[in-house]
Formats: structure tokens, C-alpha cells, sequence
């Protein structure tokens, strides 16, 4: 009995960790630490979004600083996280709202009460994970997008 115990735990623990990775993934993308990155993806992560696929942790991480430029307001909405384990794999699926506001004027000036919103996607996240010595990491994300609202933002072209 103590050895299902012991693996419902350890269950637990995993969907629990992997949510949390999700959700860092978000803050990640909201705050534009796009650095932080480094330590939620493996090193040979794959990412395919409407911004473009990129493979490997660096590119990853270029992606993501073109897709989310500093001067717009982003906000990331994750929620109905459903993790399928496999050992130390797992796959997970996450329904995705991102709300892009309008290019900031300036870095100090006020927030209005009620800033309109340039574009709404709604999106589903397909996660791959795998678990490592420092615990779980992205493999691979993917997201589809499932509607689109307003006029969306044109990401910076790299250097």
C-alpha cells in the first residue's frame, strides 16, 4: 500500500511542478526576462508560435525578445492545465488568452484605468516535458491558435 501512496505522491508532485513551469513560462514572456528562459527549456527546446519556430535554447530565447518587445504591455492567461506523465516524460495541454496593449509612449508614463487592447489571440499551449536533474523542462512548445481579435503587432526584425 505505501508504494501507491508513494507514487500517487510522486504524481502529485510532478503535475504540481509542471504547472508551475507553465506558469513561470508566462510570467517569463508578461516581464520580458526573456533570459530566465534558460532555466524552463532543455537545451535543444523547440518552439513553434504564429512568431516562428525556433530550435534550441538560445533561439528560443531571440524569439521571444523579437515576439515581445519591451514597450507593449503584454499579458499572458494560462489555465485548464492537463498533464499526461510518462515516467520522465510528459506531455501537457493549456488553453492560452494573450492580450497585447498598446506601445507605451514612455517607460514612466501613467497606466490609464482601462487601457484598450491592440490584439487578443486565443490559443491551445502543447507542452513536451521531460524531467532532468534540476527537475522538469520544456522539450518542445506549441502553440495553435484558435481566434484572433484586433490588429496584431508586427514583431522587431533581427539584427
Amino acid at each position: 500500500m505505501n508504494t501507491t501512496i508513494d507514487a500517487t505522491l510522486q504524481q502529485l508532485v510532478d503535475r504540481n511542478e509542471i504547472a508551475d513551469l507553465v506558469h513561470r513560462l508566462g510570467v517569463v514572456l508578461d516581464e520580458g526576462h526573456f533570459d530566465d528562459l534558460r532555466s524552463l527549456l532543455v537545451e535543444d527546446a523547440t518552439v513553434r508560435t504564429p512568431g516562428g519556430t525556433a530550435e534550441g535554447r538560445e533561439a528560443v530565447i531571440a524569439q521571444a525578445s523579437r515576439n515581445h518587445p519591451a514597450e507593449q504591455p503584454i499579458q499572458h492567461v494560462i489555465t485548464n492545465i492537463l498533464v499526461d506523465l510518462a515516467g520522465a516524460r510528459a506531455q501537457a495541454r493549456a488553453n492560452l488568452v494573450v492580450y497585447f496593449g498598446p506601445l507605451a509612449a514612455a517607460p514612466d508614463s501613467a497606466v490609464p484605468l482601462a487601457p484598450p487592447v491592440e490584439y487578443t489571440t486565443g490559443e491551445v499551449y502543447r507542452y513536451e516535458l521531460v524531467r532532468t536533474s534540476e527537475g522538469w523542462r520544456f522539450s518542445r512548445i506549441q502553440t495553435n491558435p484558435v481566434w484572433r481579435s484586433g490588429t496584431p503587432f508586427r514583431p522587431r526584425q533581427p539584427n
